[in-house]
């Protein structure tokens, strides 16, 4: 493991006075996987909290902000890293946070790691013989891709079974089946959970996973999809083979949600449009749950869902207030999946440019090019069928609206108040009509600059000439 300088010099000060130190956890894992771990965790025995603290403050900043849960941080030329010591953690009370937390220095180190919620994250390395500690076979769960629990003491912190579900999508982990088993039995445990803590593993999964998929079978397999009911309705809910031959609506949105990470560059993207991205798709069919039925559709009887993009768009706001979603994601959401089939209206023609104008209004604050990428993960969400003609729609949408510069925004309006009050025009009732009537004549393309602007409105007696 690549150990940054200054936490070796850290360790080597700890040595001194007769500790031993241990990296584990996340870093391990991370490392194990051919990721460069960020974050380093060190538990430290045979050495009080005080005592570290007072060590690595010889060369550099430390805090005992974490002393409930005995951690100290520790902070050298930019860095952070958390120091703490063996402990045990027994049941008191409720959720995630009804902890009592013992420390003792001289814990055995498999003592000290049954605390932990997986496997994977049991790992432990020492620095000095660079070598991996593994007590509980993390090392071959990982190569089995494998998400299985340290102890039955998993059962006592019901965040876990959501800690499992980003995991799995991060790392395209499968729950073990008794890992599983023991989150169906913790299933009384959710109503405990605080609302933030639900949202911090949601937006983990939606921002972090390269195998979103497997976090959304994780928390089928643990039976923790009934609380997020619009997710827990496309389970088996049909489709037409001919146009979905991958399965159901859950399964297509399994693969909508893979090709978005895997087949489009989200993964360069900044955080806040990844996870946009990620619930836009995830969301953008719940609306068929309550759309679809057995009907003729051109002389045949097929499974239709007519409509479902609308009410996809209510229930979409519904799940993400229940996970406790920022309200900035989910109107963004909302009017992406309301706007998903918009090219479905144009399969013998192309949009026109106040089309696409009128589209990139309507769907603020979100943009016409989030909505291309969820209209593409959702074209790509159904192997093995590809559309050559869907295709070549979706390469034009990105063409025009990159044209019309409308990709990232609505057009700026170019009549504005500021240019009536210039002409004398008093703020008022009338004020509004006329910028809004300006707009509309704007976006079907009237006018381009102000100069025709206002000629335009001169011209239909809106002001004076």
């Amino acid at each position: 493991m690549q150990i940054p300088s200054d936490l070796l010099k850290a360790i080597a000060l700890l040595k001194e006075t007769g500790a031993t130190s241990r990296l584990v956890g996340g870093c391990v894992r991370d490392a194990l996987l051919g990721i460069e771990p960020t974050d380093f965790d060190i538990e430290v025995y045979g050495m009080e909290l005080e005592s570290i603290a007072a060590t690595l403050q010889s060369i550099g900043r430390t805090d005992m902000v974490g002393r409930s849960f005995a951690v100290v941080k520790f902070w050298r030329h930019g860095a952070e890293y958390d120091f703490s010591v063996p402990r045990t953690e027994s049941k008191s009370g409720p959720g995630h946070r009804g902890f009592e937390v013992q420390t003792d220095i001289n814990l055995d180190e498999k003592t000290a790691l049954q605390r932990r919620d997986f496997t994977i994250n049991a790992l432990q390395y020492d620095p000095d013989d660079s070598v991996v500690i593994d007590y509980f076979g993390g090392t071959e769960d990982l190569d089995n891709r494998v998400l299985r629990h340290v102890s039955d003491a998993f059962s006592e912190d019901p965040l876990r079974v959501l800690r499992a579900v980003q995991f799995a999508g991060r790392f395209g982990l499968a729950l073990h089946p008794e890992t599983a088993a023991l989150c169906r039995k913790m299933k009384p445990e959710f109503s405990t959970l605080a609302s933030e803590r639900i949202w911090g593993e949601w937006r983990k999964w939606a921002l972090k996973s390269k195998y979103p998929s497997k976090g959304l079978i994780s928390l089928k397999e643990s039976g923790w999809i009934s609380f997020f009911p619009e997710i827990n309705a496309l389970l088996r809910l049909p489709q037409d083979p001919e146009w979905h031959p991958e399965g159901d609506v859950f399964i297509h949105t399994l693969h909508c949600l893979d090709a978005l990470v895997e087949k489009t560059d989200w993964k360069d993207l900044d955080e806040s449009l990844r996870v946009t991205l990620a619930f836009g798709t995830l969301c953008h069919d719940l609306g068929k749950a309550r759309c679809t039925r057995f009907a003729d559709k051109r002389g045949q009887l097929r499974w239709i869902s007519p409509g479902h993009d609308q009410d996809s768009g209510w229930l979409s706001e519904r799940f993400l207030k229940r996970i406790d979603s920022p309200t900035t994601i989910a109107d963004k959401v909302r009017r992406i999946v309301e706007n998903h089939h918009y090219l479905n209206s144009f399969t013998d023609s192309a949009p026109s440019d106040s089309s696409l104008r009128r589209l990139s209004r309507r769907i603020h604050p979100a943009t016409t090019n989030e909505l291309l990428y969820v209209m593409r993960a959702d074209h790509l969400g159904r192997p093995p069928l590809v559309s050559e003609s869907q295709d070549k729609r979706l390469q034009n949408f990105e063409e025009r609206i990159a044209q019309l510069a409308v990709k990232d925004s609505a057009p700026k309006p170019v009549v504005q108040g500021r240019d009536l009050v210039e002409l004398g025009l008093k703020p008022g009732p009338e004020f509004k009509s006329i910028l809004a009537q300006a707009y509309d004549a704007q976006i079907d393309g009237a006018f381009s600059d102000l100069q025709e602007g206002l000629a335009w409105l001169r011209e239909r007696g809106l002001i004076s000439a």
